[in-house]
This record gives structure tokens, sequence and C-alpha cells, in this order.
């Protein structure tokens, strides 16, 4: 290993150990569940590494100038006309020169292996995300279900996420598997990861959108095969994602009280629901390029209904 590479991970290692401290709800890419965040978290080691080059110099020229000139004996020839070197011009220049070129080829490198667009492999796992005031809803057109709250994925599978936002603007980060991504009303944009292990993470909408904003999170599952396919199979709340329900998830509500206009216990577990039809998404896209009794369905296109009570508790 390279004192380069070395100095980053020390660097790096006060970070790396509150990131870390938390096992069973993981937010930092540092702790990489997935392709993506781990090239994410190497990309940062690459950056600090490098630029170490320019300020570890700093530091230990710093002092032995102060003591060679300052408080040793002086050493050196004394010339008091001197005023250009062409050797300092080179090093002075050069490497910062040097550096930014590494830098952004790096980055180019990175951003093009990261776009979120490319598949992780064949046959993923076909996810629908909407975003909503102040909840995530997601939908399992191949197992028939939905969930609002929660994200469970299958290790060693990729997963293609397709996401809309039935309200203003959003943004989703799942720190660990993934970069953010954002999404419009009646648009779709697509994210690819996948899961190379077990674990429990937190996604998060990261665009500011009322009151609710701080708790709209969910958690994310990296289950084994096995374990994904027990959890798609089980029963879910006995509710069904239709018109209906779907009216109610869109008011402007946390998740806790949406189970309360649902009908069901008030806190903060997931919902599980069974799909009343499976074109719910492309529905919901739809309204927003249609007009009259269309677009007036499935909650309609304007400001959902507000009801805050309790969001910002």
């Amino acid at each position: 290993m390279s004192w380069v590479k070395m100095a980053a991970i020390c660097l790096l290692a006060c970070i790396a150990t509150d990131a870390a401290a938390s096992d069973a709800l993981q937010q930092s890419f540092l702790q990489p569940m997935g392709p993506v965040a781990e090239e994410q978290s190497n990309h940062l080691l690459r950056v600090v590494g490098i630029t170490m080059i320019v300020i570890l110099p700093v530091f230990v020229g710093v002092p032995l100038i102060l003591w060679r000139y300052r408080y040793a004996k002086p050493q050196g020839d004394y010339t008091p006309e001197w005023d250009f070197s062409w050797k300092l011009e080179y090093a002075l220049w050069g490497v910062p020169v040097l550096v930014v070129a590494v830098l952004a080829s790096w980055l180019w490198y990175s951003t093009g292996k990261l776009d979120p667009y490319d598949p992780l492999g064949p046959e993923p796992l076909q996810v629908q995300a909407i975003g909503l005031d102040w909840k995530w809803v997601f939908i399992y057109p191949g197992e028939g279900i939905a969930t609002v709250g929660e994200l469970a994925v299958p290790v060693g599978r990729p997963v293609e996420l397709t996401l809309t936002t039935d309200t203003v603007m959003q943004s989703l980060l799942i720190a660990p598997l993934t970069g953010q991504i954002y999404a419009m009303p009646g648009m779709t944009t697509k994210l690819n990861f996948a899961a190379t292990r077990t674990g429990v993470a937190e996604g998060e909408n990261t665009q500011f959108n009322g009151s609710g904003f701080g708790r709209q999170k969910f958690t994310l599952r990296a289950l084994a095969p096995d374990d994904y396919a027990s959890w798609a199979a089980r029963g879910g709340s006995g509710l069904a994602l239709n018109e209906e329900t779907y009216g109610e998830l869109r008011r402007r509500t946390v998740l806790a009280d949406a189970r309360v206009d649902l009908g069901l216990s008030k806190s903060a577990e997931p919902i599980i629901m069974t799909l009343g039809r499976k074109d719910i998404f492309r529905q919901i896209i739809a309204k927003y390029h249609s007009r009259g009794d269309h677009a007036a369905g499935w909650g309609g296109t304007g400001l959902p209904p507000d009801d805050t009570k309790g969001a910002g508790k």
C-alpha cells in the first residue's frame, strides 16, 4: 500500500469511526452495501490521497524552514538579489496542474461509472417509487405488493428503481447503496443499484418540501434471497392500494398519521398493501398529462390536502 493511500485512510479514520458506530441503521457511503457506494467511497479516498501531495509538504516543510532559517544557525549562501528560479516555478505550478488533471480524470471516470441509468446486471428487480408529502410509496409489480416507508431488496440481484413524485420535486437518497436522484411530477427517473451484503440502511428525501420533511425517511432492508422471498410473500395490512387508499396516502401526512387515516394503529411501522391494479404507477404519471375526470382521479394533480397533525412533532 502506498504512503498516499495510507495517509488518506488515516485522515478518514475519525469520520469512518462515527459512521460505523451503528450497525443497525447505516447512513453513510463510508459503510458501502453495494458497488455504487463502494465506488463513491473509493473515489473519496483517491481524492484525499492525491491532495496529500499538496498538503503534506506544507505540514513538513514549514517546521523545517523555520528551524533552518530562524532557530538553527543560518545555512546556505547569502543572495539578497535572488528573485527567480525555474525549478521552483516548475514545482509551484506543475504540481497543482498535475493534481487538478488527475482529479479531473478520476471524476470523469467515476461519473461515467456511476451513471444511475446503467443497469448493473441482467433481469433487475423492478420497483416503482412515488414520492408524497411526507412519505415514500414503493410498488413491486412483479410481487403484486406495495409498501409505505420500507424498501426491501434481495442481496446479489440488481435493482432498477423507477421514480416519480405526486407532489413537488423530491430527491431520493440511500447513502450506503447509491447517490441521490431527483423526481418530478408527471416524469420518471431511474436509479440502478445492487446490494452486496445484508443490512439495514436509511433512505430519505433530501429536497425540502414542507413541515414533515424531517420525517420523510424510509428503511431499506437488504435481505438474503430466501429471506426476501419470505418478506414478499408475507401477509400485509389487509389493505389494497387502490384509488381510495391512495387518496388517503396522498394527504400531507407523515407515515404514523397516514396509518391512522387508513384505519391502522398509529406507529412508525411500514405499511404493506396488495395492489388493487397493476398499472397504478402509470396512472399516477398519466394524470399529469390528461384533462377532465382522468386528471382528477387518484387524488388529483393539485396541492395535496393539508393534514399536518403531528407532522412536525
